[in-house]
């Protein structure tokens, strides 16, 4: 059990490390595209002796950059992908930040309490998402409606679409994880981010370091 979990926490590192590869990799190449071929055809228009060279280097640059408009669509797809996958990357790794200057007042117990109250809040929140988003996406496969642009690769609403209830599964499943740690005394609240901590840290490192 503890092999697949490690097995499962670095796929889900490698795969957000990948849909960020892409989308970077994808808006790179596009932009390239559309800033080399004008240049190609100044240089064209300059020199005379070789402008049927790089007239016909543009012309090709042009031609694949007009192809890539699905490029647009894609990052859109990926950076959707990401947030969804994401949200329960963020859940695992205190991403999140929290508000809990007054929680942390009270006693021990009474924030385990309130620890207990807020994940079951989250818990719901995300199955309520996760039901609606199933029954959203049973319909969007019924209907075998295409993606914009992305249609040329066989690519459905529904296949960009399945991100949504599963990634707010996978929400549910990271708040079961804490509910069950705090219930056996793991720890005592959901393990948000503490921004103002981290800036106390980083302000205490700045200064010993002057």
């Amino acid at each position: 059990m503890h092999r697949l979990r490690r097995f499962w926490e670095h796929f889900e590192e490698a795969f957000i490390a990948f849909l960020l590869a892409a989308m970077t990799l994808v808006t790179f190449v596009y932009v390239v595209l559309n800033n080399l071929y004008p240049l190609f055809y100044a240089i064209g228009d300059a020199w005379e002796g070789g402008s049927a060279l790089f007239l016909g280097i543009g012309d090709f640059l042009m031609e694949l950059a007009q192809d890539m408009v699905w490029s647009v669509a894609l990052t859109k797809m990926l950076f959707g992908w990401l947030i969804f996958f994401g949200i329960s990357y963020g859940v695992r790794t205190a991403g999140h930040l929290g508000v809990d200057a007054l929680v942390k007042l009270a006693s021990r117990p009474a924030q385990r309490l309130l620890a207990v109250i807020a994940c079951l809040c989250c818990m719901v929140y995300a199955g309520l998402f996760m039901v609606a988003s199933f029954k959203w996406l049973m319909a969007l496969i019924q209907a075998g409606i295409e993606a914009e642009d992305l249609d040329q690769f066989g690519i459905h609403l529904s296949h960009i679409a399945m991100i949504v209830p599963f990634g707010f599964a996978l929400v549910l499943i990271r708040y079961l994880e804490i509910m069950w740690r705090i219930l056996m005394r793991g720890q005592i609240n959901l393990g948000l981010a503490d921004e103002a901590a981290e800036a106390s840290k980083l302000a205490s490192h700045h200064e010993d370091q002057h």
